[in-house]
């Protein structure tokens, strides 16, 4: 039997976290970086809560896998069905093993359709879509954009969704669309968000809600969305005083997520991380593995995933790697994470925040939470420039 390939650092995905570690790792000298990831288009995700606000499309945010991929990085195009990380091995489904130095965990998480009773069956029907998949994301602007009158459920999780306030892009859009309409004030429009707060950030609070006041939003925070009946167009949402049955002629969903199950499977999961990666939240680096890394969606880091988190966990476990190897001092992630939201067509705020939701202004100007129509602009046309050209090249600190 031939020994398995073994790499220098070896990635286990090539999204966002994937490949933009594999590059860092490059521009900081190491030799040989290897990614495993089975796809062939790669998506520029944030752009999708655009497209379900009818202000993009999914080619604005698509391009091939091989052409974002950076210089000098291989590719396994193979899933990954296991890990034996006191081996050192990673198995993948075409049957190839590959063997690692140090071993970076970051394969996105997955929709959790299982969590909510009827959920699924509700995607297939015309009143019902969520912008978390690419193929429901153009869906969602074509019913919310068509409702003259009715109920409208926008239900958004908080259990390991991505980014979960960037939920309220299309409903903020879409109100102000039904506003110029002039349709608003037939259309009742109810937010059942699971966390206690819309974000996380105590400066973007209050202008989010008068947001949701202008157009007329109930609002229902510490509110779930426990079951969906598509046949009766009804959802459950238990909130601190019961659960109500809600009637809807919309329904938005951002659903629970989860990580792959292989993670759990190959032990690199603990029963604290619900099933996620389980590393030191701050230094990246697994609880029991020491050449094992997490980072991005898959990951329990103990703050909200984002693409703004991931900007400082990359430089992180790229340095934390070195710093095992060297015996020095790693570097600490401090929890930042940041959520882009709309609140109306042509402005948009930047809530960001620490773990412990204090304000955390990464950009250095301290009115971000202020909505702007230039920050719409930023996040909309620049924020996808920087990501194709710099940030999956390693460029992004």
């Amino acid at each position: 039997m031939n020994a398995p390939a073994r790499h220098d650092v070896l990635v286990l995905g090539g999204g966002n976290a994937g490949l933009s570690l594999a590059g860092r790792l490059r521009r900081d000298g190491c030799p040989d970086v290897a990614v495993v990831d089975p796809r062939t288009t790669h998506q520029y995700r944030p752009l999708l809560s655009y497209v379900a606000s009818g202000m993009a499309t999914l080619d604005d945010l698509t391009r091939p896998q091989e052409d974002v991929v950076p210089d000098g990085v291989r590719v396994y195009p193979d899933r990954v069905v296991g890990v034996d990380p006191e081996r050192s091995l990673v198995h993948l489904a075409g049957g190839r093993t590959l063997g690692y130095g140090d071993l970076a965990v970051c394969p996105g998480s997955e929709v959790d359709w299982d969590a909510v009773p009827g959920a699924e069956q509700a995607m297939g029907t015309p009143f019902a879509a969520t912008s978390y998949l690419p193929d429901l994301a153009p869906k969602t602007w074509e019913m919310l954009s068509s409702l003259t009158s009715g109920t409208v459920v926008f239900a958004i999780s908080a259990r390991h969704v991505p980014c979960f306030p960037v939920g309220l892009k299309p409903l903020f859009v879409a109100a102000d669309h039904w506003r110029r309409a002039g349709v608003l004030d037939a259309i009742q429009v109810e937010l059942a968000v699971e966390s206690p707060r819309l974000v996380d950030d105590p400066r973007a609070e209050p202008a989010l809600r008068a947001a949701a006041r202008r157009y007329g939003v109930r609002v229902r925070t510490a509110t779930t969305l426990v079951s969906v009946d598509a046949t009766h167009r009804t959802v459950g949402l238990r909130g601190p005083h019961g659960t109500d049955e809600v009637s809807y002629d919309a329904l938005y969903v951002a659903p629970p997520h989860r990580a792959p199950a292989w993670v759990a499977a190959s032990g690199l999961a603990t029963p604290e991380s619900d099933g996620f990666v389980a590393v030191n939240p701050e230094t990246l680096q697994h609880v029991a593995h020491p050449r094992v890394w997490g980072l991005g969606d898959a990951a329990a880091v103990d703050a909200m995933p984002s693409g703004g988190a991931l900007r400082r966990q990359v430089p992180v476990v790229a340095r934390n790697i070195q710093a095992r190897r060297r015996g020095t001092p790693m570097q600490r992630y401090d929890g930042y994470s940041v959520a882009p939201v709309t609140t109306s067509r042509d402005r948009l705020l930047l809530a960001e925040f620490d773990r412990n939701r204090r304000p955390d202004p990464g950009f250095g100007v301290v009115d971000l939470a202020r909505p702007r129509r230039s920050l719409l602009l930023f996040d909309r046309y620049l924020q996808p420039t920087i990501y194709w050209r710099r940030l999956l090249q390693g460029k992004v600190s």
